[in-house]
C-alpha cells in the first residue's frame, strides 16, 4: 500500500509530513511527500484576517484531495478549520505534543512577568488579545511568515521576543531559544496546538484509511481535538478571532476549558466543563452555549465589525 502525503513546504510542515511518513513506515507501507503552496504562505504582508482566515493554509492541499494526486494531507491541528466539507473529513489525529505558549528571544532574562516593556512579534490574535490582557506593558507587531522567517526578523532587530507555540519550536530545535513558557491557565492555547491532523477526502479507499488510523491516530487527543474543535465550530471561530480551548483527557473524562477575548484584551471569558471522553462534542457545543449566553455573543459581534473594517 503506497500512500501519497500532501504537505506545506515549509520546515515544520515537512517535519510533520516526516513524522506521519515514518509511521506509516513502520506499519508497513511506502509513502512520498507531495509539496504543495497555500495561499497563507503565499501572501505574508497583510495579518491573516485581511486574506480570509477559512482555509488560509489548507485549500490548495484539499482541492489536491479531491483531485485524487494525494491520499491524505497533513496539517498542524490548530490551522484547520472549525467545519470542514462534507466531502472531506479528519481520519486521526496524532499524540499531542505540550501545548504551550513560549516566549522565545536571543535574550534568556525577558520574561512577561518583570514588568519591562518590550516588543513581541506574532501573527495570532488570540496571542495579541492575551498580551493586551495579561500584560498592557509589551508592545506587539505583526510578524508572519514561518519559523525561520520570523526567527530572520528578531534578528533583524524588528521585535525583541517571539511567541510561539512550544510545539513548533521543539521540533526545530529551538528550545535553546524558549525564555520563558506561559502558563496554559492564562495563556490557554489554540484549538487543536501540538497535534498533527491528517485529513483525507471520502472517496479514499476505505482500507487506505483504515490503515493509516491504525497506524497514526492517538484515542485520547482524538476525544481531547474533538471536544475543543465543537467548540469552535459552534463559536463560527477562525484564525482570525481570539477563541481558545484545551481539553484534557484522564480515565475516560475530559476536563476542557474554553473562552473569548476581545481584541483589545479588556473583556475575557473562560469556564471549564467535563464529561465522558465518548461525549466530546456534545462537552465543546455546551461549554460553547454557555460562553455565547454569557456575553460571548455580544464579543463575537464586536470583533467581526472591527475585522470588517
Amino acid at each position: 500500500m503506497h500512500i501519497r502525503i500532501g504537505t506545506r513546504s515549509s520546515r515544520l510542515a515537512v517535519w510533520q509530513a516526516d513524522y506521519i511518513q515514518t509511521l506509516l513506515q513502520a506499519g508497513g507501507l511506502t509513502s512520498e511527500l507531495v509539496l504543495i503552496e497555500t495561499k497563507g504562505d503565499q501572501i505574508l504582508d497583510r495579518s491573516l484576517a485581511k486574506i480570509g482566515s477559512k482555509g488560509v493554509f489548507t485549500q490548495e492541499l484539499e482541492d489536491q484531495l479531491r483531485a485524487g494526486t494525494i491520499d491524505i494531507a497533513v496539517h498542524s491541528a490548530k490551522d484547520l478549520q472549525s467545519s470542514l466539507p462534507a466531502d472531506l473529513g479528519i481520519i486521526a489525529f496524532t499524540e499531542r505534543e505540550q501545548v504551550n505558549d513560549v516566549l522565545v528571544s536571543r535574550d534568556p532574562s525577558l520574561s512577561l512577568t518583570s514588568g519591562q516593556p518590550f516588543v513581541i512579534g506574532t501573527s495570532s490574535t488570540r496571542r495579541v488579545a492575551m498580551l493586551r490582557h495579561f500584560c498592557p506593558h509589551i508592545r506587539v507587531v505583526d510578524m508572519r511568515g514561518n519559523l525561520q522567517t520570523r526567527l530572520r526578523k528578531l534578528d533583524e532587530g524588528q521585535c525583541d521576543a517571539l511567541l510561539l507555540a512550544y510545539a513548533g519550536v521543539h521540533r526545530m530545535q529551538y528550545d535553546d531559544l524558549i525564555a520563558e513558557q506561559l502558563p496554559v491557565a492564562e495563556f490557554t492555547p489554540a484549538v487543536g496546538q501540538g497535534s498533527v491532523a491528517i485529513e483525507a477526502a471520502s472517496t479514499l479507499a476505505i482500507g487506505k484509511q483504515e490503515a493509516i488510523r491504525r497506524l497514526t491516530n492517538h484515542e485520547p487527543t482524538e476525544a481531547a481535538l474533538k471536544a475543543e474543535r465543537a467548540y469552535l465550530r459552534r463559536l463560527e471561530g477562525g484564525c482570525s478571532i481570539p477563541v481558545f480551548a484545551l481539553a484534557t483527557y484522564a480515565e475516560e473524562t475530559l476536563s476542557l476549558t474554553g473562552g473569548l477575548i476581545s481584541l483589545d484584551g479588556q473583556d475575557m471569558l473562560r469556564e471549564t466543563y467535563s464529561g465522558p471522553a465518548h461525549d466530546a462534542e456534545r462537552l465543546g457545543h455546551a461549554l460553547a452555549e454557555h460562553i455565547l449566553a454569557q456575553g460571548g455573543d455580544v464579543i463575537l459581534q464586536a470583533i467581526r465589525h472591527q475585522l470588517s473594517e
